[in-house]
């Protein structure tokens, strides 16, 4: 799968960890398999919380909320932006960046150069080895919704799954009022 595409996940996938998440993929190596963020799961935690920064950055930098990108290695930080000039970016299409020098885009949000609202923070990710989504694709763990990166500054966190199954309307907009529980019904 192309970097951009959001994995909406079925509403009975069964698995807490990504119930009603969106990942966006990053990365899908055949040989060495997918990267992605979940893009839903908002934390209470802000940068200051998870990293010692230098007071000079003040709150614009201090204050970014940081999500939940996934179960793996989640001591680690990733971010998306909207920066096609920071250096080591790759481009998820739609104006969408991941990754680059962080120091740098820290320093311009800072300055006011770049809005909070145009970056998240991350802490883990989603990984799945060669292979693995291919085989819970065709589980139809997942609904693909391809070249919708985006969607990432668009969308309310709380909501976006429900939002973006609407969206693509259809059978999924249905889907976006299946309950969480449809025992309790």
């Amino acid at each position: 799968m192309r970097p951009g595409t959001l994995l909406i996940s079925q509403p009975f996938l069964g698995d807490p960890t990504f119930e009603r998440s969106v990942v966006l993929l990053c990365r899908d190596e055949p040989d060495e398999g997918t990267f992605g963020l979940v893009l839903n799961r908002l934390t209470t935690l802000t940068l200051a919380d998870v990293l010692d920064l230098p007071p000079t950055l003040g709150p614009a930098v201090a204050d970014l909320p940081i999500y939940v990108g996934g179960p793996v290695e989640p001591d680690t930080l990733h971010y998306l932006h909207r920066r096609a000039d920071l250096p080591g970016a790759t481009d998820l299409g739609q104006d969408v960046y991941w990754g680059g020098d962080f120091e740098l885009l820290l320093g311009l949000i800072s300055s006011g150069v770049v809005e909070g609202d145009d970056v998240r923070l991350f802490a883990g990710y989603s990984g799945w080895s060669a292979g693995q989504l291919a085989n819970e694709m065709q589980g139809q763990s997942w609904i693909r919704h391809p070249a919708s990166a985006g969607k990432v500054f668009t969308l309310a966190s709380d909501a976006f799954w429900r939002d973006i199954l609407r969206e693509k309307g259809g059978r999924f907009k249905v889907l976006a009022n299946y309950p969480v529980d449809p025992r309790l019904n």
